[in-house]
């Protein structure tokens, strides 16, 4: 690859993910963001009523000590885990308003420009004409790769919701991202029902195996809320990933 060649995939990357990026914060400011804080409220609000309790348990189990011993070590149990709690509300984390907003805008703006660098790699890489309606069809198989399939088992989360241990979520994510982009591949470059009947065991299979659970499902904020993430995530992600591919096939072309 040379310099020029370089320069403009680059450039490309830099000015679609960018865009994208503010464009994705628009719309989570307006249709997503609002949804997090009512959210947070209700997570809150548990937390402490959980804080609450786990201070009335201590108190009692303290004054009965001599009698029961097993309450002893229920309510130390309890302390260490309101102590927890008070560990994790002293923990920092932006304040509401401009600097959470900022905070927000560069973290999306810098996943949208490694998104975009995907993108015009695997633009480049399948020798195809690249241009804005091009884009699109790349930005629609991102959004069916990085948003629909692993949603499918991991649905997006308000805060406050029980779930399945972190690292083992994210490795069903990458694994469903990763066999999905393998799967459309196949079904889009490659030739004969062998390498068609790949694809679709690769589409499968990570949902065969299935998506990590709690052992107890619940969360603290309304079903209706937690389907109003869902619904709003979704069109947020759809708009952003056309929006991605659209202006990275743009600009690729445009800076040629």
């Amino acid at each position: 690859m040379n310099w020029t060649v370089f320069r403009r995939m680059a450039s490309a990357v830099v000015v679609a993910g960018a865009l994208s990026g503010v464009l994705l914060s628009g719309v989570q400011q307006f249709q997503v963001e609002k949804i997090i804080l009512t959210a947070e409220e209700y997570e809150k609000a548990g937390e402490a009523a959980s804080a609450a309790a786990a201070a009335a348990v201590t108190q009692a189990g303290a004054a009965h000590a001599d009698e029961h011993e097993h309450q002893h070590a229920a309510s130390a149990s309890a302390h260490d885990h309101a102590h927890e709690h008070s560990h994790d509300a002293d923990a920092w984390e932006p304040a509401d308003g401009a600097e959470r907003t900022g905070y927000t805008v560069l973290a999306n703006v810098s996943m949208a420009v490694g998104f975009a660098l995907m993108l015009v790699a695997a633009m480049t890489l399948s020798g195809r004409r690249i241009s804005w309606r091009a884009g699109l069809l790349w930005g629609l198989a991102g959004y069916g790769v990085f948003f629909v399939t692993p949603s499918l088992g991991l649905p997006p989360e308000v805060p406050g919701t029980l779930a399945a241990p972190l690292h083992a979520r994210q490795l069903w994510w990458v694994m469903t991202a990763a066999m999905t982009a393998a799967s459309l591949g196949l079904f889009v470059f490659a030739r004969g029902w062998l390498a068609k009947l790949a694809g679709l065991a690769l589409l499968v299979v990570p949902h065969l195996v299935g998506a990590p659970q709690p052992e107890v499902h619940g969360s603290v904020a309304p079903e209706e809320l937690a389907q109003a993430f869902i619904h709003a995530t979704a069109l947020a992600n759809a708009v952003f990933w056309l929006a991605l591919g659209g202006l990275t096939g743009f600009f690729y072309r445009r800076f040629g």
